[in-house]
């Protein structure tokens, strides 16, 4: 995997922080050149999803509930906590270009950093991991969602796990719970790691600071009215597609549609297991395991994954396979995950292919599914021994 020296600024980890902001900013740019579409005849932007984010924060100042649909001015409704909505703010008050801009570059940063700070010897091995993840980035900022932020603190607090900041990871882990409620799924971590009562009380902590941080701008009474509101619509949210998911899959390729509660549950006993083999947490390499283990899982579970949420997947898959010895059905799966979960949803994918096999087949989300089960082969036929391919140290505690 060698670059030309003609090329070395390409494995620069400085150059990539200035293509992941360019991608921030030019995503966000195009969006907007891109002028009006339409819902149900009204018209609307392509980044309606940064002025949905951008509105409730005058929602919530306004004492309104942030829970109801607003046709004149966004498509969709809101779906995430009062928190995140008073955390909107400082873009809030931003015209809508730069505000979007700013919002790109918090997610595209988030998983930037995220990787940069992974407990690697190789810079190299980093710089693999971020232009495999790039492009996948960018189907996200184009819809101007939060998972590369999500992904981004997930990753964060696994390295803030491995270099013993308890405090930080557990702010991570609750900041990504109150902007995606998913992200509370990453509280796993901490069975990997010592210190396990500190890393409870700091949840809590943080749990009870983020929960209660909107009391700044609204009273007791609205809080406790606009948490009640989103769990009855978290609560009456049904939806009847199975997502880009292995649910999706199953619907799809075999007409079968088990509970999806049945399917989660099982998931989520997959998930778990490994993390009874205590003797091999001290190796690296399971714990690079685990953590892309957890990003897949977030995604194939889903019943509501939509395209712009691989980018927690593919984060998933890129650390699965650049921290670890490779093989040829490894690099084979790689591919066909750059191939099929990332080409096929750009202009660069013939379009007859795509809506013809990868849309309705739910395509997108095969090789993750793939990856993920073999991911859980590989961690539950794991030796006990140290695998160099992971360059990392052992885990505090351990």
């Amino acid at each position: 995997m060698n670059i030309s020296s003609k090329f070395i600024f390409l494995k620069n980890l400085n150059f990539l922080l200035i293509v992941f902001a360019a991608l921030a900013a030019f995503g966000g740019l195009g969006e907007h050149l891109k002028g009006a579409k339409f819902f149900d005849g009204r018209e609307y932007t392509h980044y309606n999803n940064y002025l949905i984010f951008k509105y409730a924060f005058f929602h919530l100042i306004e004492n309104k509930d942030l829970y109801i649909a607003y046709p004149d001015i966004v498509w969709d409704l809101f779906k995430y906590s009062p928190t995140f909505a008073l955390l909107m703010g400082p873009l809030a008050f931003l015209p809508d270009v730069p505000g979007l801009i700013c919002w790109n570059l918090i997610n595209a940063l988030a998983i930037y950093f995220g990787i940069k700070y992974l407990p690697i010897k190789s810079d190299e091995t980093k710089v693999f991991i971020l232009w495999f993840v790039a492009l996948e980035l960018l189907i996200s900022i184009q819809n101007s969602q939060s998972n590369g932020l999500i992904a981004g603190l997930i990753i964060l607090a696994f390295c803030s796990f491995e270099r013993r900041s308890v405090f930080l990871a557990a702010f991570c882990i609750l900041l990504s719970f109150y902007v995606k409620l998913f992200g509370v799924a990453a509280i796993i971590l901490f069975l990997l790691y010592s210190n396990k009562i500190k890393f409870i009380g700091a949840s809590a902590v943080w749990g009870i600071l983020l929960g209660f941080l909107p009391l700044l701008v609204i009273s007791a009474d609205q809080l406790i009215y606009l948490y009640k509101s989103w769990l009855n619509l978290l609560s009456n949210d049904h939806s009847a597609s199975y997502g880009l998911s292995l649910m999706g899959i199953l619907q799809s390729w075999f007409q079968l549609t088990p509970p999806k509660m049945i399917v989660l549950l099982g998931g989520a006993i997959l998930l778990l297991i490994p993390f009874a083999r205590y003797a091999c947490f001290e190796q690296p390499r399971y714990r690079y395991l685990l953590l892309a283990s957890l990003l897949i899982w977030m995604i194939i579970f889903n019943h509501k994954a939509e395209s712009p949420t691989f980018i927690i997947a593919m984060s998933g898959i890129a650390i699965w396979y650049f921290t670890g010895k490779k093989s040829k059905i490894d690099l084979i799966l790689l591919i066909g995950a750059f191939i099929l979960t990332t080409l096929s949803h750009t202009d660069l994918f013939p379009r007859f292919l795509k809506h013809a096999f990868v849309s309705p087949y739910k395509l997108k989300a095969l090789p993750a599914v793939i990856i993920w089960f073999k991911i859980q082969y590989e961690l539950l036929t794991f030796k006990e021994v140290l695998n160099v391919g992971a360059d990392a140290t052992k885990a505090p505690g351990h």
